[in-house]
Parts: structure tokens; sequence; C-alpha cells
């Protein structure tokens, strides 16, 4: 008896040691440590981490700002001299700046600028508040006096002085040793910008109103900039057969509510169309969308009355269609023609523009040109199934139309903008038809000339062409076979197609900016485990200058670790999937961690990093809880990678990607004990909202909590462009000839009896882009299947949650702590929001 007792008394003790044990390695949630990192307080710890160039007008130059723990200092480049320079001393600049306005400055705590570069890039003006008050200069439709009037007399009785803070209005020349201050008026009211179209030569201004074309010429429109209620503005209707929803210009409805309609439906509005270079021209694109149906959202939240949003939502499957016009406006003789379409045909219609000169970002107006500047229009139609993709050429006088370059597909064609050279005698096209991504050279008359890029990688885009040397300037991924094929680098080749060279080679992902002469460009580069840096390099790819590091030295103070890069096989068992793993920055390898996926299905794009970034709200901030974090990509995911890979989903929109994230978790606990793969979550937002319900869905027995915000879980009320293009869409012929659209997707409803695991689905309630509607369609079908679940609506919000983003992330962890780490948060307060929060009121 003695010996049988000792065994169970053994037994039971190795029982309860590894029950301890197991408990132990159980993270407890850590919402302090989560809470470090909100992205409110990930702005006090790391600023500037590339150099945005702002390029000027003058040779090879640019200026941009760039921010420390030190500080923001201003810097000024002239890359043909190879110089860097200080744009001006912050220590001088803080001392004329409290001289003058009276306010106190420091060199670390310089006033947030708006500069703008003057007489031939030579000297800056910019214009500072201070907490002085002085008296408001009275707008000129302001009334000075208030008139009392009676039978006898008129008296007049004075207002009381407005009073604003004064304004110091002030020119710095570059190298000088002094600032001048010009003078104290305020910057001008450029409400105009939300109407005018104004073309090139400046002369005559265009604009939408009561639903037609109105334009007004240089005088009249100097009035409107000085005063938009000035009386003696003479405004002229061109066009009088537009309507709602058939109209030219004045948006399409999304973002007015039944108030805002009304109240505005007297304004101007803006019409957006194409400039021919000379002004001669308007080229406009014309929208019925009246056959198309309704949509609505409804804001509860509005500060009187719930409001209505109506506006125009075409939806998959559906008969109708968009039909689209091109109207080219003649500016002398006001005469219309259009442009000659086929308009039986359901299609897709854009005008090619010319590249904006990045030397022009900052100019008043910059308004869009035709690419052409002999009198074409170049545009493109793309069926509305996506299959057949035309580059064609109109002529803006009569209005004939020549195809030049036909593309076919049996899934879905995408392109980039045609790039025209040599005079206008040559073309750059891009197309996927080898199944990677290549530039060709076509001559104006659509023949091809040859091939300009070719092998097994993917051409992102052109930046350049120097037609002296007739080479090509482009971005693109996959070609260094020993790297990450999603980092980004940028490539020169002749245009025979040979002399192919990388201009910034490295294993890193980097991000170009090429001046508009092509002869140099910054180049930022990182990968998410090393620290950012920017440099510039010359046309040929040398290093001219070492321009910035990033400074993360305060973020690295509070323990921060970069995450982990790894490679894994999709479930075919031959494709790669490239992914990084977050871990806590307190990680304990004997501790067993539950496994969140943080996804995106694509098609177009994936969430997966390759650069370093401080946006690490549903990363790295996530795994602080006490997670293993993932994001990875799947076949059907990121477009810059093979034809193949990416529409390895085309039909199959639900499930396309759910076999990779399951394979490569299983993958990855194989790997890392620390990893628990009986507590696998997902989570995401919009097409992950999808996702990661139809993960819990189609693997109930795998994936045991998610959380899924904003998916638009049945593709049949989502946008038809997004459906139609990544999942198909099919056309047949009904008996009468006529063509019909034909739809069919799963939808996460239709499996909601499969539901096992813990799901939190959040919506916002004005969300007009993936409207609410799905979400509740899978909460009703979730009910009807009898089922437990957690439900959020965030009021007033639309498809990003705005400003209940950080409490949409507390609810993410609450939901994560209590289902997978066993830890449920029961205080009414989010102490972790409040203690970031000043109570002082």
């Amino acid at each position: 008896m003695n010996k049988h007792f000792l065994s169970l008394l053994l037994g039971l003790s190795f029982f309860i040691g590894n029950a301890q044990d197991e408990t132990k390695k159980t993270p407890v949630p850590n919402y302090r440590a989560a809470a470090k990192f909100s992205p409110t307080n990930l702005g006090k710890l790391v600023h500037s981490t590339s150099v945005n160039p702002n390029w000027l007008k003058t040779g090879n130059r640019f200026w941009y700002q760039y921010k420390t723990t030190e500080g923001s200092k201003y810097y000024l480049v002239d890359a043909d001299k190879r110089s860097k320079t200080e744009l001006f001393d912050n220590e001088k600049m803080a001392k004329w700046l409290t001289e003058i306005t009276k306010d106190p400055y420091d060199a670390q705590h310089l006033p947030r600028f708006d500069f703008k570069f003057v007489k031939n890039d030579t000297a800056i003006q910019f214009r500072m508040t201070s907490t002085e008050k002085v008296e408001a200069a009275e707008d000129e439709d302001d009334e000075k006096t208030e008139v009392e009037n009676d039978s006898t007399k008129t008296k007049k009785k004075p207002k009381k002085p407005k009073m604003e803070n004064k304004v110091f209005h002030f020119e710095y020349r570059l190298g000088s040793n002094s600032l001048t201050l010009l003078d104290h008026k305020k910057k001008e009211k450029e409400d105009w910008k939300k109407w005018a179209n104004i073309a090139p030569d400046s002369s005559i201004v265009l604009f939408s109103k009561h639903h037609n074309m109105y334009w007004m010429d240089k005088e009249n429109f100097l009035k409107a900039v000085k005063n938009e209620k000035d009386t003696t503005i003479v405004e002229n209707q061109w066009t009088t057969d537009g309507e709602e929803y058939f109209s030219y210009g004045g948006g399409s409805g999304r973002g007015e509510t039944n108030e805002s309609k009304i109240k505005d439906k007297d304004k101007r509005k803006s019409i957006y169309g194409i400039w021919s270079h000379d002004s001669k021209k308007f080229v406009f694109q014309k929208t019925d969308s009246r056959h198309i149906k309704d949509l609505w959202v409804i804001n509860t939240t509005e500060e009187k009355r719930p409001t209505l949003e109506t506006y125009k939502y075409h939806m998959p499957g559906e008969d109708e269609f968009y039909k689209y016009e091109m109207i080219v406006f003649d500016i002398a003789s006001k005469d219309m023609k259009k442009v000659q379409l086929d308009t039986t045909k359901q299609q897709s219609i854009q005008v090619y523009r010319e590249p904006r000169k990045k030397a022009t970002y900052s100019d008043d107006f910059t308004p869009s040109l035709l690419l052409s500047k002999k009198g074409k229009i170049y545009f493109n139609t793309i069926s509305r199934d996506r299959k057949k993709f035309d580059v064609c050429v109109a002529d803006i006088n009569t209005g004939d139309v020549k195809i030049l370059i036909e593309e076919r597909f049996n899934t879905y064609i995408e392109s980039r903008p045609l790039v025209l050279i040599n005079n206008e005698t040559e073309m750059l096209h891009w197309a996927e038809r080898s199944g990677w991504a290549h530039y060709y050279l076509y001559d104006t008359e659509g023949n091809l000339k040859n091939q300009i890029t070719d092998g097994s990688f993917h051409v992102e885009q052109a930046i350049g062409v120097d037609e002296k040397s007739r080479s090509l300037y482009f971005t693109a991924h996959g070609i260094p076979k020993d790297q990450d094929p999603y980092y980004e680098q940028l490539y020169k080749i002749n245009l025979n197609g040979t002399g192919l060279k990388n201009l910034n080679p490295s294993d890193y992902n980097t991000d170009t900016n090429m001046a508009d002469s092509n002869g140099f460009f910054v180049s930022n580069y990182s990968r998410v485990n090393t620290v950012p840096k920017s440099e510039l390099r010359n046309s040929a790819g040398n290093v001219v200058l070492q321009l910035e590091e990033a400074d993360l030295t305060q973020l690295m103070a509070t323990g921060y670790q970069f995450p982990e890069p790894f490679k894994m096989k999709a479930d075919d068992g031959i494709t790669d999937i490239y992914g990084v793993m977050y871990k806590p920055f307190d990680f304990d390898e004997t501790k067993k961690y539950p496994l969140l996926q943080y996804v995106y299905p694509g098609p177009q794009t994936e969430a997966v990093n390759k650069s370093f970034s401080i946006r690490m709200d549903r990363l790295d901030r996530m795994a602080q809880i006490g997670f293993i974090v993932v994001t990875l990509g799947n076949r059907g995911g990121h477009p810059d990678r093979s034809k193949w890979y990416h529409n390895y989903g085309y039909g199959n929109l639900r499930d396309y990607g759910l076999a990779d994230k399951r394979h490569v978790a299983e993958q990855l606990a194989d790997q890392y004990s620390f990893i628990d793969i009986e507590k696998v979550g997902i989570y995401g937002h919009s097409g992950v909202g999808f996702m990661s319900t139809a993960a819990m869905l189609v693997y109930p027995d795998f994936f045991k909590a998610a959380v899924s915000s904003a998916g638009n879980h049945d593709n049949t009320i989502y946008n038809s462009w997004w459906s139609e293009t990544h999942h198909g869409v099919l056309e047949v012929m009904d008996d009468k000839g006529t063509t019909k659209y034909k739809y069919m997707i799963d939808t996460n409803q239709s499996l909601a009896k499969n539901l096992k695991g813990r799901l939190l689905l959040v919506t916002g309630d004005v969300d007009n882009n993936v409207h609410p509607g799905g979400t509740i369609r899978m909460a009703q079908a979730l009910i009807k299947a009898n089922k437990r679940f957690d439900f959020m609506l965030l009021p007033g919000q639309r498809h990003s949650f705005g400003d209940m983003t950080e409490y949409s992330f507390w609810l993410r962890a609450d939901h994560f702590s209590k289902y997978l780490l066993g830890y449920e948060m029961n205080a009414v307060d989010i102490t972790e929001i409040n203690r970031y929060t000043p109570r002082s009121k």
C-alpha cells in the first residue's frame, strides 16, 4: 500500500509541477508596455526617418527639414556642387524672431515654418503668428457699423473691435545676416482652391455650379480670390444640360448629407479636367451615374438631427454600369466636341496626363496637362471585366479615335502611365503580357519596336527618360536573386534593352526621389531591422552626399528591439512566403506565447513592412501585450512579384490566402518552441476584416480568436471595382443579344455555422467605403446560427475609425488577452488611454 501511495504521490507531484510550469509559460498581459508605444508616444521618441526633398526650379537644388531629438534643422542641398548647408542658422533665427515678435524662441524650439522660395530661389518668405493681440483688419464684405433707423435720423453704433493674434510676414535672403519684416498681412484666404480650375496661362478659370460648367475671366477671378461674395463678379454659364449624377463636375454626392446639399447648392464647386498645353482646349470626362442605385449611411451623432448621406454605389454583378463621355471644350469659340467613344460598351476610361514636375509642387496652382503637346489625347479604355485593355489616341480637333495597343488577358489587366518620348514619335508601354511586368518600346502609330526590360522580375514604374542617351530610369523588384524580392531599387537601362544597371545597389528596400533633370536622386533606405539612412546619388549611381541617419536613441532607450524577417514556404511547398516576426521587448524564451497574425490578403498589397517604420500600432505594439505577432504574404497577394503570384486568388477571393496563413504558422511553431500553436489568433482591417473572419470559419479548429474590423464580409455589396477586378465577373449574352454580368462569390455569412473560436466584429456606422451592412449581415448570420460573438459599432466613424482608432486598439487587446492569454479586463476605465490624457477640465 505504501509503495502504491508513494507512486501516486510522486505522479501527482509531477502533474502539479508540470501544470505550474505550463502556467508560468503563459505571459501575463503587459498593457503598460503596449501603452508606451502608442502613436502619440512614438511621435515623441522618433522623428524624421527619411529625407523628403523639395526640389527648386534653379539647378539641381532642394531643401528639406530633418528632425531629431535635438530639434528640427533645415538644409539646402546643391547636388551640382556636392554641398549641403544649413538653410539658416537656428540660433540666429531664434534670436531674430524673439527680438521682432517679442515671443521667446530658442534654436531647439523654432515654430513650424511654411516656406515659399522667391526671387529666383535666393530668398524665403514665411509668416508667423505671435501671442500679441491686435485689432483685426475687417474683410471687405464685413459690415463696419450697425445702423438704427427712425423717422428723424440714422444713428451709427460702433462695433466692438474684433481682436486677433498679430501676424508677421518675413523674408530671409539666403546666407544673409538679418531677417526682414515685410508686413503684418495675413495670408489671403484660399477658398478658391476648392473650386477653381485655372488655365495654364491664367487667362480663364473653369468651375462647376448647379451641375453645369461655368467660366470667368482673370479679372473676375481675382475679385473672387479677394472676396468670394463680391456681387460684381461676372460668371458665365457654358453648359445647360447638366443634372445631378450627370453633371459637369461638382462631386459625386459621397460625403454630402441631406443638410449640406441644401446649404451648398449655390456654391461654386470643382470641375476636374485636363488642359492642352496652350490653354486653348479643356478635356472633360462626363460620367452618367443616374441609373446607378443609391446607397446610404446615417450619421446619428450630428449635433442636431441625424443626417442622411446618399451616394451612388455600383455593386458587383449589377447590369447597370457607369456611362462615360469625353468632351473637348474650345476656350475661344466655346464650342464642344465629343470624342468618338463606343458608348455601348461597359468600360472605364483614363486620359493620360503629363507628369507633374517636382519643382512645381509648391506653386500656387498646377493645372493638369495632356500628355501630348501636339493636339492629341492619349487615353486608355478597359472593359468592365478588366480583361480587355486598349491604348488609344484621339485627335483633339475632330474627336477621331485610333487604337494603338491592345492587351488581352484571362484574369485582369493592370497598367501604368504611358510615356511619350522623341518628339512624340515613340512611347513606352508597361504590360504584364509575359507573366512579369515590363516596358515595351512602340512608335506612336502603335508598332512594337522592341521589349526594353526582360526577365523574371517586376518593373514597378518609369521614373524618367534621358532622351539624349536613350535610357530609361525605373524602379523594380526581384532583380537580385539573393534578396527579398519585395525590395525596391532604382535601375537604368538603354531603350534597346541593353546596359541594365542598378543605381542604388544594396540589400535594403529603397525609396527614391529623382530630380526633374534626372541628374540626381535621393535614396532613403532601410530594412525592418536597420536604422533608416538617406543619401544623394547621381544618375550614374555614384554616392554624392551622405544626407542623414535617423535618430533612434530615445526609442532604443525604451527597450525597443527590431523585428525579425523570415522566409517560409506556402502551402504548396514551393512558393516562398516572406514575413516579419514581432516579439515582446521583454521576450522570455522559456514562455509559451500565443501567435497573432496581422494580415492583408491583397491582391493590391500585403501587410508586410519592408522598411523600418514607426507605424507600430498593429504590430510591435500588439506584441507587447504578450504575443508573438507576425505579418506574412500569401499566394494571390502583392503585385510586385509574378503575375502568377499576384493573380493566384482570382475566382476564389474569400479563401485563396488562408491555407498559406495556416501553413506558415505551423512552420513557425515547428521552428520556434516559444510559439503556442494551440493559440493562434488573426486580425486586421478592411480586407483583413473579411479575411480574418473567413479564417475562423474555414479553419475553425486552427484559428481560435479573431478581431475583424470594417470587413467586406459580403462582397456582393462591396464596390464593383475591387470585387469584380480581383474575383472576376462573367460576361454572358442573353437570348435577346444583351450582355449581362454574373458575379458569384462565397461570402463569410454562408459559413456562420462553422464558428468555434472567439470573434469580435467592429465597424464604423458611417463607413461609406466598406458599408457597415457587410458587418451587420455577418452578425445576423451568426445570430441565426445561434453563435456567441462580440460586436462593436463605433458611432460617427468612417472606414479608418478616425479619433476612435486608439479605442479600437484596446478593444483588440482586451479580446485577445481574454481568449488567448486567459486574462479578462473588467475595469470600466481604459486606464492606458486615461493615463496619458490631461484632466485639465
